[in-house]
């Protein structure tokens, strides 16, 4: 079986996809889909930030995306992230064949990552890495039982683009009320802030490494 992983460059994701690549048998790692000559058996498409023509789809038996959300709910952007802020500590993935719609395609699989609540950026970002490869790996080792789709069912919702204003915080809010804000900021790409008496404060956050710190 010819695999292929496919994810942009310099983003948080690619030294995952280079670990998916390392346990998976003669799989190549992509870049972009353009250069793409070969017509591989499967193609995961994990953290890929440009639109996939048809004609390229057509190409590869499967052609796979996995998804933080109950697809056809929590469409679009986002969705582990705006979950958390949701209060959600329990996230749905969903594994499906790309289309060229928004995150409509058949569904081969769901599974739910557990969260403890207290994650911030990083490791959130790290459990979600993992838990994608582990899907990617049950459809390869698994294969007979994943490989017919099945359409999605249930009305579809639609998360927005996330920027850096959405790292704002309300200062007449607790830290409490605000915390799974600040688990999902990133300390240097878009850190959390606030503004007093019109100028603007940048707030960082990690965990201590012990008590004394």
């Amino acid at each position: 079986m010819n695999i292929a992983i496919l994810t942009s460059k310099n983003q948080w994701f690619v030294p995952f996809a280079k670990q998916l690549v390392n346990q998976v048998k003669n799989a190549t790692l992509f870049f972009e889909h353009q250069i793409i000559d070969n017509n591989f058996e499967i193609i995961f498409i994990l953290g890929y930030h440009k639109i996939i023509g048809k004609e390229y789809l057509e190409k590869h038996r499967h052609n796979i995306v996995v998804h933080e959300s109950d697809l056809p709910k929590g469409k679009g952007w986002a969705p582990m992230f705006w979950q958390i802020l949701e209060g959600k500590n329990d996230i749905v993935f969903s594994m499906f064949e790309a289309s060229n719609g928004v995150d409509d395609g058949d569904i081969y699989m769901k599974k739910t990552l557990h969260l403890d609540g207290d994650e911030l950026n990083h490791e959130l970002r790290e459990k979600q890495a993992l838990f994608t490869i582990d899907m990617c790996l049950e459809f390869i080792n698994n294969y007979e039982i994943y490989k017919h789709p099945k359409a999605q069912k249930g009305e579809e919702s639609f998360y927005p683009k996330r920027s850096t204003k959405d790292s704002e915080l309300d200062i007449q809010k607790t830290i409490n009320e605000q915390f799974n804000l600040l688990r999902i900021v990133d300390n240097e790409e878009y850190p959390a802030f606030f503004y007093k008496n019109g100028q603007k404060y940048i707030l960082k956050i990690e965990k201590a490494d012990n008590e004394n710190r």
